[in-house]
């Protein structure tokens, strides 16, 4: 008995899995997006996690960083605006503006003058209160300028690779055999060293009357290359041994297969590391076909057509 259990837990060592788990056995949704995004929604964070703000700031898309930014500068001026209004105009020397409209203008601009520090000197706060809610705008405004810097800068320098992936994998025919293929081009004109990829299958399987989860390290043709200025087509030779052997279309769908995709590397620019993931659905796979070469040559130099990444065409598998 103490056999038997001993022998189980070293075959759950020997277990593969990847950080998903065996209960991941929906068939609705995907463990990767096609993006590179893990398809999880975790509820029940603290506050501060899910604030997050840093975060967000630094991961948002620029035109949204930027909107924001914008935003937030335009109700902040706003706000002292209405609180300089609401002391009393008379307390602004330098405003001579007659109706309520133009003096809130006039508010508003000074607290934009205030805020970044620039201070022409045409409109200067008088009595306590209104040189001490100056002094508090300086403030704010020197510390706002101050995070907003930092953000850009964690922006610029936070590694954001753009490698781009076939939007389909296909089943082509490879040497004597077939095998799994898709590609994947820098699209970047930085130069990527050590480039090195891992292919996981994960299909639901069913054990002991349980619908579990399973995974599968695919072994490929290459895993890395150290040089990645063209396009690299990554082959999964389907030979005996990969739990692709046998498999059709139909078989594929019914155990939800999926197979997702880790690309890491070193940018040259910087000297750091870049992380790509990516992952293909049963249904996006396409069988008997091959993928078209995107490179030409032109006089001297060779012209990657990374816009015809897709392009396939027909091909007999072999039996």
């Amino acid at each position: 008995m103490a056999h038997k259990k001993q022998s189980l837990v070293e075959k759950e060592k020997k277990r593969q899995d990847f950080g998903f788990g065996t209960k991941a056995t929906s068939t609705q949704a995907r463990l990767v997006k096609a993006d590179g995004d893990f398809n999880v929604i975790k509820l029940g964070q603290s506050f501060e996690v899910k604030l997050n703000l840093y975060h967000r700031l630094i991961t948002m898309h620029w035109s949204r960083f930027v909107g924001l930014i914008f935003a937030f500068y335009i109700l902040l001026n706003f706000i002292f605006a209405v609180i300089y209004y609401a002391i009393g105009i008379e307390h602004l020397n330098g405003v001579f503006a007659q109706n309520g409209l133009t003096q809130f203008q006039e508010a508003f601009f000074f607290s934009s003058q205030t805020l970044t520090t620039v201070g022409y000197g045409q409109i200067s706060p008088t009595g306590f209160l209104t040189s001490m809610i100056a002094a508090i705008e300086a403030l704010l405004g020197l510390m706002s300028f101050a995070i907003m810097t930092g953000l850009l800068y964690g922006r610029f320098s936070r590694p954001t690779p753009f490698i781009k992936f076939s939007k389909k994998a296909l089943i082509s025919p490879y040497l004597d055999t077939n095998a799994l293929m898709f590609r994947c081009v820098n699209e970047r004109s930085n130069q990527l060293m050590n480039v090195s990829v891992s292919i996981i299958l994960s299909r639901n399987e069913e054990v002991k009357g349980n619908l579990i989860r399973k995974y599968y390290t695919l072994d490929l043709e290459r895993e890395k290359v150290k040089f990645f200025p063209m396009s690299w087509t990554i082959v999964h030779p389907i030979t005996k041994g990969s739990p692709l052997l046998g498999q059709t279309p139909e078989s594929l769908a019914a155990s939800d297969s999926e197979i997702v995709v880790a690309l890491e590397g070193t940018n040259d620019t910087l000297s750091d590391p870049i992380y790509a993931r990516h992952s293909y659905l049963y249904s996006e796979l396409t069988w008997g076909a091959k993928f078209q070469s995107i490179l030409e040559t032109e006089g001297d130099a060779y012209i990657l057509k990374i816009q015809d990444i897709d392009k396939c065409e027909s091909a007999i598998l072999n039996e």
